[in-house]
């Protein structure tokens, strides 16, 4: 197959596919989801991912009727079925079926939705421009639930301006992006956001904790202000999708590029640790 979607265990073509009208997804965003890359037929950081969704979905008490090891196994299944290896994989589960009501049964058996495309990482040394916004989401930016509104108005209007993310921020903090955590470097310390309801604690965020502490790079994980973005050695943002990618432009003005060293040794560290990961058997 060329593209695939699933509900509930049937699957097609994504455009074949039918989701019934009383899904509480299509009337609330009544859900929670991922998104990776997969390589080779590998789904990349599969098992943080589905556990990311098993503490998010428990944070809204969606009930996910399969285990955490079925969910992988039909994700894994699905991946089988497609005519290449390399693909975006998005997956989300609805609270359930039933009337169009904003009370909910606290029995109600979730949806799975997952649909794959073909896709991939992009270059991640390419440097990015980006905007500033303030930040006018909700205070569950740490559930990755389906109610993206906000990020979806923030997206739009980095592409309408040319950039790659909009750099959300409440008052003077920097929070996160529209989809993606942002961090800095500044005198050769790694900045970034603490993990609390403002921001949604990324697989790719913790994948670059992780680096910097095995190149010796030290990790500052508190607030920071836009005044400290604009003057930091580096700005750059990571996602699923996007790994690391460094930003040279906000709001118009020139930034970074005071700390090559340390932020390619991420980048590569980062971009290894996904091709060894994704590697062929």
């Amino acid at each position: 197959m060329k593209t695939l979607g699933y509900y509930n265990g049937s699957f097609a073509e994504i455009e074949e596919m039918k989701i019934p009208m009383l899904d509480r997804g299509c009337y609330f965003g009544d859900g929670v989801y991922e998104a990776t890359f997969a390589r080779n037929y590998k789904i990349y950081a599969l098992d943080e991912h589905v556990d990311r969704m098993y503490r998010s979905a428990a944070m809204v008490d969606i009930n996910i009727p399969q285990t955490k090891e079925e969910m992988k196994a039909i994700l894994n299944d699905m991946m089988s079925k497609m005519d290449s290896g390399d693909q975006f994989v998005y997956w989300q589960v609805t609270r359930g079926t039933a009337p169009r009501n904003h009370l909910y049964s606290h029995d109600m058996q979730g949806n799975l939705w997952i649909m794959l495309r073909p896709g991939g990482i992009p270059d991640i040394f390419k440097k990015i421009k980006l905007i500033t916004l303030e930040d006018t989401r909700y205070y569950h930016c740490n559930i990755k639930t389906l109610n993206l509104i906000p990020s979806v108005i923030a997206a739009e209007k980095a592409n309408d301006a040319g950039c790659k993310e909009s750099v959300l921020h409440r008052g003077e903090r920097v929070t996160e992006c529209a989809h993606a955590n942002v961090h800095i470097i500044k005198d050769g310390v790694f900045r970034t956001a603490p993990t609390d309801c403002l921001i949604l604690p990324g697989i790719a965020r913790a994948h670059l904790i992780k680096a910097a502490h095995k190149l010796g790079i030290p990790v500052d994980e508190t607030a920071f202000t836009l005044d400290e973005m604009m003057d930091a050695d580096e700005v750059f943002v990571s996602s699923s999708t996007s790994l690391c990618m460094v930003a040279d432009e906000i709001d118009g003005k020139s930034v970074g590029g005071k700390a090559t060293e340390i932020i390619t040794a991420l980048q590569n560290e980062i971009l290894n640790n996904y091709l060894n990961a994704t590697e062929k058997d």
